[in-house]
């Protein structure tokens, strides 16, 4: 009984090891038929099966550069309706000049609520990308100026306007028109600062006018 029972033992584990065996080689054969067929023979251009064409090649005219039949000069970018505003854009409709500098401050005023917080994102924002040059309570002492590098600006409570009048009584639309557009040394900050982001900062610039 001992000697028939090591035998089933032993055809047992033979049969686990070929079945292992089998499989192995099947995989084998399975990964090695894949790369075979991917590497072409060099006689067609074609790559093969595609997986989710469509992820890529967009059924759509989603491409601002893909040509498109459904317009008389066959691209999708078109120029957009005049007096349009594009989706998330605010419209400022004063131009970089004196004048428009002067109406802005007659009829563009600050809608955003003055809360708390909006004062808060005001300093943050006003900390990041205006105190370097301006300094940190608005005196015109920011780090730039300190290292010689640049003229200081005026100070938002004390100081003169290169464009006239008291800095201290500079309006919403002015102070906006001026982060929209930039002045002397100072560059625009359209680009960084969102419409609502301007408006914090021209909510904390009053605030500095106060010191």
């Amino acid at each position: 009984m001992q000697v028939q029972w090591k035998y089933c033992t032993m055809k047992g584990n033979m049969l686990a090891m070929n079945k292992t065996k089998l499989f192995g080689t099947a995989c084998f054969a399975v990964a090695f038929a894949a790369l075979v067929s991917s590497c072409g023979d060099n006689t067609t251009r074609s790559t093969g099966w595609e997986f989710s064409r469509n992820m890529y090649d967009p059924i759509g005219n989603n491409n601002p550069d893909q040509p498109n039949t459904n317009f008389a000069n066959g691209q999708t970018a078109q120029t957009p309706p005049e007096g349009t505003t594009p989706v998330g854009f605010e419209r400022f409709d004063y131009p970089n000049t004196l004048e428009g500098y002067e109406a802005a401050s007659l009829n563009f005023h600050s809608t955003l609520e003055r809360t708390e917080k909006n004062l808060k994102d005001g300093a943050m924002l006003y900390h990041s990308f205006c105190s370097p040059c301006h300094g940190p309570e608005g005196k015109g002492d920011g780090t730039i100026v300190n290292m010689e590098k640049f003229p200081p600006p005026p100070s938002y409570s004390t100081g003169t306007s290169s464009r006239g009048g008291q800095m201290k009584d500079l309006t919403d639309g002015k102070i906006y028109h001026t982060i929209t557009y930039g002045l002397n040394l100072m560059g625009s900050h359209a680009s960084q600062l969102s419409p609502d982001e301007r408006w914090k900062v021209v909510m904390y610039v009053h605030e500095l006018q106060k010191k």
